[in-house]
């Protein structure tokens, strides 16, 4: 199980929202979806579900948020396990980092990521083999396209 790049949670929080402010982060986070070799952890899963049924502004119904969750399980996906946890640990020790953030590190590594998409990290920073870019922010090269 391997994939180019790793999802964070809130690049799927934003293909989804129907809050017109967020128009543009959806048409980026879409375009991400559609066109990358991307994988994910259950620990996005769980945020995402989370997100978009109880904190953003206009909520997702629970059948709704199950069934994006239901298209995106056929995608190289993480576990969370003893061992992700404790690699979670050692990332945001390394890096100073929460340990969530930790974990989406642990998982995209497992999965060999070179690139992790989110904007809840340091914009073109190197975290390890992994550079972390924020697709909302500037036109990045995206990973390999889908075959």
């Amino acid at each position: 199980m391997s994939a180019e790049c790793f999802l964070d949670t809130n690049v799927l929080v934003y293909a989804v929202s129907a809050h017109p402010v967020d128009a543009d982060k959806k048409a980026k986070a879409v375009e991400l979806i559609r066109t990358t070799d991307f994988g994910l952890s259950t620990q996005v899963f769980q945020e995402f579900y989370v997100t978009v049924t109880r904190k953003i502004a206009i909520p997702m119904s629970v059948p709704k948020a199950v069934a994006f969750l239901d298209e995106l399980r056929t995608f190289p996906n993480v576990p969370i396990d003893y061992a992700l946890v404790l690699e979670g640990i050692e990332a945001s020790q390394r890096y100073k980092i929460s340990y969530w953030d930790g974990a989406i590190l642990a998982a995209a590594t497992s999965l060999g990521c070179r690139i992790l998409y989110s904007e809840d990290f340091n914009h073109g920073q190197l975290y390890g083999t992994i550079r972390a870019v924020n697709p909302f922010v500037a036109d990045e090269p995206k990973g390999n396209a889908r075959h």
